[in-house]
C-alpha cells in the first residue's frame, strides 16, 4: 500500500491550493484518512480529519480555511486550503487507516508529504 500526496506549491497570502492524496495498492477497505503538517523545527500537528461516514474535524488554527473531503471511489483524500497564511507554511502529510484483506486490521499509512509555502 502507498500514499502519493501532491498539489503543494509556492502562494502568495491569501491564495488557496488543494492537496491530494491517492491510496494505492491491496486495499480492502480505508476507515479514517487525515492531514498532517511539519513546519520547520516543530512538531508535526493534526490539520484535519475525516472518517468513513464523512465525519470531519480540523485542528483550530484552520477551521473555516480548509476542507478536507475524500472520493472513496478513488481512494482519495483532499484538501482545499484557502486564505492561506505564511504560518500555513510546512510540509503537508496525508494519513490512512487501510485493510489489506477484511475489514479489521486497519493499519496506518502516510504519504510523502507535499511542501506548502506561503510568501507575505
Amino acid at each position: 500500500v502507498q500514499l502519493q500526496a501532491s498539489g503543494g506549491g509556492l502562494v502568495q497570502a491569501g491564495g488557496s491550493l488543494r492537496l491530494s492524496c491517492a491510496a494505492s495498492g491491496n486495499i480492502f477497505s480505508i476507515n479514517r484518512m487525515g492531514w498532517y503538517r511539519q513546519a520547520p523545527g516543530k512538531q508535526r500537528e493534526l490539520v484535519a480529519i475525516i472518517t468513513s461516514t464523512r465525519s470531519t474535524n480540523y485542528a483550530d488554527s484552520v477551521k473555516g480555511r480548509f476542507t478536507i473531503s475524500r472520493d472513496n471511489a478513488k481512494n482519495t483524500v483532499y484538501l482545499q486550503v484557502n486564505s492561506l497564511k505564511p504560518e500555513d507554511t510546512a510540509v503537508y502529510y496525508c494519513n490512512a487507516e487501510i485493510s489489506s484483506n477484511g475489514p479489521y486490521n486497519f493499519r496506518p499509512y502516510w504519504g510523502q508529504g507535499t511542501l506548502v509555502t506561503v510568501s507575505s
